[in-house]
């Protein structure tokens, strides 16, 4: 009788401890991500977290800040993919207010301040997101360039002078052709990073097809499962209907 009771002792204390190893864990999954940081000077307003479900941007939580910048963000994910925190300052001006980051699971940290919300924000936590900004810091150069022959082609000088005009176009065009081709080689060459698809699916949909599938071919099972894993395999499906065999 006594063995009987101590067995139930034991069980008991499994159970409890098992509640209380389950309640700390907050229900934490393999599939969480806690976004937290700080927003520095931000005594009011409200933060959004926020991402594009089906072609419409979804409000996933929001946090009413009241004197402290601090906050904190949990949600399930499907697969890792690109999310906004949003910040509504209440001062009619929505300029330098969302902050786009690669959101994945585990725990991701954003530091900035009010004033200059997505200008100096720092991101850590977030691989995918790191890989997103070595592709971004890239193409900023090329969209800069591309800016820059716009500017000089709508110069009164250019407009009155074709020759000088047709060759800012061309350059312009190569500028456009090295950009894509860096894309591309970006992804083919992460094809194990979920940037990858995101950058065929969002950045050079119009490319060849030919390039497209290639990155396709080439990406992890993991990446290929993913939200735009699958986004870009439908991508390639639609446009194969579309071309004449």
């Amino acid at each position: 009788m006594r063995h009987k009771k101590n067995n139930m002792k034991k069980i008991i204390m499994v159970a409890v401890l098992a509640i209380i190893i389950t309640s700390c864990g907050g229900g934490s999954t393999e599939n969480t991500m806690t976004v937290a940081g700080n927003v520095k000077g931000l005594k009011k307003g409200t933060l959004y977290l926020q991402h594009i479900a089906d072609t419409t941007l979804i409000t996933i939580d929001s946090l009413v800040v009241d004197g402290d910048g601090n906050f904190s963000f949990t949600t399930e994910l499907e697969s890792p993919e690109l999310f906004y925190l949003y910040l509504d300052k209440k001062d009619n001006n929505s300029i330098n207010d969302r902050i786009t980051f690669f959101g994945e699971p585990g725990n991701i940290t954003i530091n900035t301040n009010w004033n200059t919300f997505d200008l100096n924000a720092k991101i850590e936590g977030s691989k995918s997101n790191d890989k997103l900004k070595e592709y971004l810091e890239i193409m900023s150069k090329f969209n800069t360039k591309d800016l820059e022959y716009a500017r000089l082609s709508m110069d009164p000088k250019t407009l009155s002078d074709s020759t000088a005009f047709d060759s800012l176009q061309n350059l312009s065009d190569k500028n456009v052709k090295r950009g894509y081709l860096y894309a591309i080689n970006f992804a083919l060459n992460n094809a194990d990073s979920y940037v990858a698809p995101y950058i065929a699916v969002k950045e050079v949909a119009d490319a060849n097809l030919k390039y497209l599938d290639s990155i396709n071919n080439t990406l992890s099972v993991d990446v290929a499962n993913s939200k735009y894993g699958r986004e870009l395999k439908e991508h390639i499906e639609n446009l194969k209907k579309e071309t004449p065999q």
